[in-house]
């Protein structure tokens, strides 16, 4: 078998698993003789003899191998084993100068332990247990555990570190192999000819089909979104699916794919044939999903667009109809001054308005004002409906592609859908007698109900609007997608819920009983409101008001100058020392080592060169990139940079680098001046975009009529950012929020969490009540706010402004278990 020439582990790696160890507690643990130690020992005659047969004795338990010829045991230990037996450790000096004694002492130990040396049946068990190991991961590590922890399980002395090492080695290789086998097997000669042929440059795209397929278009736009539907309809083509990966270990797969995912082209071509098959064959079944997740996101953002500039177009209609908007409402105020004249005067109504206004003025303006009211009332679906062309452009070849299912039974959505798909496949344009409008608004109804001549027009652009609501509700899917995909397959299995739930071990903030927590809730909520009742009815809350039955709280003011806060402000800054960003970057590498957590993506080896990966982190900072990065550095190369940025940069590696930094400053002293960890906030930032970004971006008319796009940022009460995530410009960012408190390595844990009004909704209240934490909002418009109880607002009548309807116990309890299952998901 060619077996790698890599180490599994590193000599010092090696020492952490077969030496033994010289600290305190380790020493207790397993340098402590008992009474039969003790009488086994003692037997001996001379000092050293005891001394050494009982470091021998414990080795052997411990490690699983004896002393080795010429190996000096650590200090620590030898004067611990020493006191036990009541020997001086300088006595270990004679016993080191007789090789036959350590053997024979070592055969003699092993008889009492009960261990024998490693056979041929000990060496298969080893790479059983490595290979089993391996199956699941590439890291030397836990293979080696696994050999150690097999070779000790059948009471047989630990290998030489050279030959365990080569066994390890051997199961990964075996590993591989079969990894490929699973995945490669049960392809035909020529589909795998196929794979070989997509890392070739085809002529018609002057580029490999591999590289065509990765490099997914992002900018919104129907040319890009029909692009995406030919690389998925390609990829189809192909015919490798999920269940080609079946009998592959999720850890294992994940691992390929990652590997795939860096591996450029060039790359690729100097791999042995089968790794080469296997890392394209993963990245085509995962970019299936990555695909169809793209396409949709796409459709989403087209057609949320599309009502976008239908709204802009109305409204610059308006604006192109003012002059005449003012003409027409200077006739109205005309009239009703007509009419005031004639009702103080009684004159003919009729005469004065024709002398003042002119009936035959008022009876032209009468179609004027009825379009100009028929224009300021119109649905946006109208206004989209007049780009229906350019809908049809992609619209039909999306909906080819993909098989929709919904949550609901009989769903009219899916059934409007494949009527669609069999009016495009037939060619006929108009709508059958009977068709499904059920998932369209009574408006909508109405307005094609109206409308024979562009009936079929306006039916297939409000389906389309509803089917993107619904995808990115979540309550309708598409086959074969991960980010559009039922909640139900996001839960944990329900047997292993209930397996949970019988043990006890939802570890939520909640009790088990329905019941219990009904009751505690509303003793807690009865007592509350009706103590804000009567503060708010006395006049006893702190800067807020009662009038007229709502609550106004006043705006807090500083109580520092603000020339104050500036001048301490350039205090602080003419104080900090001036420091290059680079010697920042190596300094706080100093301080926390975040440099040692970008590993390598397919060894898990720390990286050569620290200042390289710095010059990595520092260019993807600065959207400087390899090459001039490489130009403002010394001794640094661009391949070194690349490479860098290839196997060692990756979001897991810099969550874990950030995560080092965040606990340096939380056991830092002078971060705890601002709080202890226990309270964070977060909040979105959006970022304009030009160029070519601006294309990618995304229009959020809160901030600017500019395409741009949002970073979610989670800040602890020590004011370090311990997490960030970027998000759509026109995203909620209320889902987000506790992807933040859980989806971090540091050792922060979050026990209330601040968020503004954009970062709350009912369903945060809810989660955060599931998992025991608070969330304590900052609420815009809280007038507009309700409050909830069991007994209604008659029971709190001086905020009854303010209480909404009353809760549902019964719905409570109906769902007390699903929403138990939410949580522990």
């Amino acid at each position: 078998m060619n077996v790698s020439r890599r180490p599994l582990l590193k000599e010092a790696q090696w020492s952490s698993l077969v030496d033994m160890p010289a600290d305190e507690e380790g020493l207790i643990r397993y340098c402590t003789l008992d009474r039969s130690d003790l009488e086994f020992v003692l037997a001996k005659r001379t000092a050293h003899t005891r001394l050494g047969l009982a470091i021998q004795l414990c080795y052997l338990r411990h490690v699983g191998r004896s002393l080795a010829h010429g190996e000096t045991p650590p200090g620590p230990l030898v004067e611990f084993i020493a006191q036990q037996i009541g020997v001086h450790s300088d006595a270990l000096a004679a016993y080191s100068r007789r090789e036959t004694n350590r053997r024979e002492q070592a055969a003699e130990v092993c008889r009492f332990l009960g261990l024998h040396a490693p056979g041929r049946e000990d060496r298969r068990g080893a790479l059983a247990a490595a290979l089993a190991s391996a199956s699941a991961t590439d890291k030397g590590m836990p293979i080696a555990q696994a050999i150690v922890a097999a070779l000790r399980a059948r009471k047989s002395t630990l290998l030489a570190t050279d030959t365990l090492d080569r066994i390890g080695r051997a199961a990964r290789v075996i590993a591989r192999r079969q990894m490929e086998a699973a995945l490669l097997g049960n392809l035909t000669p020529g589909e795998l000819i196929t794979l070989d042929g997509l890392l070739v440059v085809d002529p018609a795209i002057r580029q490999t089909r591999f590289a065509w397929l990765r490099a997914m278009p992002e900018a919104p736009s129907e040319k890009n979104l029909l692009s995406l539907i030919e690389r998925l309809n390609f990829l189809r083509a192909i015919g490798l699916t999920r269940h080609h990966s079946a009998g592959i270990h999720p850890d294992r797969w994940m691992q390929l794919v990652r590997e795939g995912a860096v591996t450029p082209s060039w790359l690729a071509d100097d791999f042995n044939p089968g790794r080469r098959r296997a890392m394209v064959a993963a990245q085509l079944i995962e970019l299936d999903g990555r695909l169809t997740d793209a396409v949709l996101t796409m459709f989403c953002r087209l057609i949320g667009r599309l009502f976008t500039k239908s709204r802009a177009r109305q409204e610059r209609r308006h604006l192109d109809d003012r002059k005449a908007t003012a003409r027409l409402l200077r006739m109205f105020g005309d009239t009703l001054r007509a009419l005031t004249e004639a009702n103080e005067t009684g004159e003919d109504t009729f005469d004065v308005l024709d002398r003042e206004v002119g009936w035959h003025r008022l009876l032209q303006a009468r179609s004027e004002v009825e379009a100009m009211a028929a224009t300021a009332q119109a649905d946006p679906l109208l206004a989209a409906a007049e780009r229906y062309s350019w809908i049809r452009r992609f619209a039909p070849a999306l909906i080819e592609t993909f098989v929709f299912r919904s949550a609901r039974p009989h769903d009219p959505l899916v059934a409007a859908i494949e009527l669609l798909r069999q009016l495009n496949r037939d060619e006929r344009r108009a709508l059958p007698p009977r068709f499904p409008i059920a998932h369209l608004t009574q408006k909508v109804r109405k307005i094609i109900a109206d409308d024979d001549r562009y009936k079929r027009r306006l039916w297939e652009v409000a389906s389309l609007a509803v089917l993107r609501t619904r995808l990115r509700a979540g309550d309708i899917w598409a086959e074969g997608s991960k980010a559009f995909c039922p909640l139900e397959s996001q839960l944990m299995p329900g047997e292993a819920f209930a397996s949970r739930k019988n043990d006890g071990d939802l570890n939520l903030g909640l009790p088990h009983d329905a019941d219990a927590w009904i009751a505690e809730k509303q003793r807690e909520l009865d007592f509350r409101l009706k103590k804000l009742n009567y503060q708010a009815r006395a006049g006893k809350l702190a800067a807020v008001r009662l009038v007229n039955g709502i609550l106004t709280i006043a705006k807090e003011r500083t109580k520092i100058p603000k020339a104050k806060v500036e001048a301490a402000k350039w205090l602080i800054l003419d104080r900090m020392p001036q420091v290059n960003i680079t010697d920042l970057l190596a300094e706080v590498d100093t301080w926390t080592g975040f440099a040692e957590l970008f590993t390598h993506l397919r060894t898990d080896d720390t990286i050569r060169s620290a200042p390289v990966l710095l010059a990595a982190v520092l260019g993807d900072a600065t959207n400087l990139g390899a090459k001039r990065m490489a130009d403002a550095s010394v001794g640094i190369t661009e391949r070194q940079i690349t490479w860098a940025r290839l196997f060692h940069i990756r979001p897991e590696t810099y969550k874990s680098a950030l995560a080092a930094i965040i606990n340096a400053q939380l056991a830092h002293p002078f971060a705890r001046i601002w709080g202890n960890g226990r309270t964070s906030s977060s909040d979105g930032q959006f970022f304009r975009s030009a160029g070519r970004g601006a294309k990618r971006g995304e229009v959020n008319a809160h901030y600017s009529g500019d395409p741009g796009a949002k970073f979610y940022t989670w800040v602890s009460d020590q004011y370090g950012h311990f997490h960030i995530l970027p998000m759509g410009a026109t995203e909620d960012e209320a889902v987000y929020v506790l992807d933040g408190i859980y989806g971090h390595e540091s050792r922060i844990d979050t026990s209330e969490h601040f968020v503004d009004t954009g970062g709350v909704n009912d369903l945060v209240f809810g989660l955060f009540a599931l998992v025991g934490k608070r969330v304590a909002p900052r609420l815009r418009d809280l007038k507009d706010w309700r409050l909830h109880n069991f007994e209604g607002a008659d029971s709190c009548p001086a905020i009854r402004h303010h209480i909404g309807e009353r809760i549902d116990a019964e719905a409570i309890r109906a769902g007390w278990d699903e929403m138990l299952r939410a949580g522990v998901s």
